[in-house]
């Protein structure tokens, strides 16, 4: 097995494509798995805001594959500043590429060609090549516009947000996963007071569950009610 990652990168334990909560992205996420099962798909582009779960999606597929005892690579372009156009030499003949925040790379020439010269590569190696953006292909603002065509030349899914009553299933799974019951009152409770973002709500979801355990006590409204304020009197906030 061969991962391709960023020194003192790790993928977390609990991301897969059974953890991620589908809502109104169904077509995408088999899209997704027909890509890592059958290599149907030499590119498929997902844009979407901050917190959908672009790099959730984009990690399970790596993870996925690389369970199977096959090569891969991730790329999270937003750290480019400590990586090199460099390291794209040679992963067309891996099994899959999945390359993170490719706006991160907006006017860096040297990595616009790395990843284009990449791209047309990978077609001739059949190897699936999974990408993420905050917006859609034409709106990234790349100077190369060759590289713009070619992301438009795949499958390009607007990742959608969650509304609120999918978020509530959201943060419902995400606890039963980690053995917790959260129930619908503690989870409109969260939704009310709390961030409406659902990565924020995940690692809020993240300490409660180590403070319930520590405590040995269930979650309720009082209980969170209880921690979130002791937790922002100690930082501050």
């Amino acid at each position: 097995m061969s991962h391709q990652l960023p020194l003192g990168f790790t993928f977390s334990d609990d991301v897969s494509f059974e953890t991620f909560y589908v809502g109104s992205n169904s077509l995408l996420l088999k899209q997704l798995l027909a890509s890592v099962h059958e290599r149907s798909e030499p590119l498929i582009y997902m844009w979407g805001s901050r917190g959908v779960g672009k790099t959730h999606l984009l990690q399970a597929a790596c993870q996925y594959v690389a369970k199977q005892a096959q090569s891969i690579a991730f790329v999270p372009l937003r750290e480019h500043q400590r990586l090199s156009p460099e390291m794209f030499q040679g992963l067309e003949h891996l099994k899959l590429v999945c390359i993170d925040d490719v706006e991160a790379i907006k006017g860096h020439s040297a990595w616009e060609e790395a990843l284009f010269h990449l791209y047309n590569r990978a077609r001739e190696t059949h190897l699936p090549i999974l990408m993420s953006g905050k917006v859609a292909p034409a709106q990234l603002g790349l100077s190369l516009q060759d590289l713009v065509s070619r992301l438009g030349w795949g499958l390009v899914f607007h990742l959608q947000e969650l509304n609120d009553e999918e978020k509530l299933g959201a943060i419902q799974q995400r606890a039963k996963f980690r053995g917790m019951v959260l129930s619908d009152d503690v989870g409109r409770y969260l939704l009310k007071r709390y961030s409406r973002e659902t990565h924020a709500l995940f690692q809020l979801l993240d300490q409660l569950d180590k403070a319930s355990l520590t405590a040995q006590r269930k979650l309720t409204i009082p209980f969170v009610r209880r921690f979130v304020q002791r937790d922002s009197s100690r930082t501050g906030s």
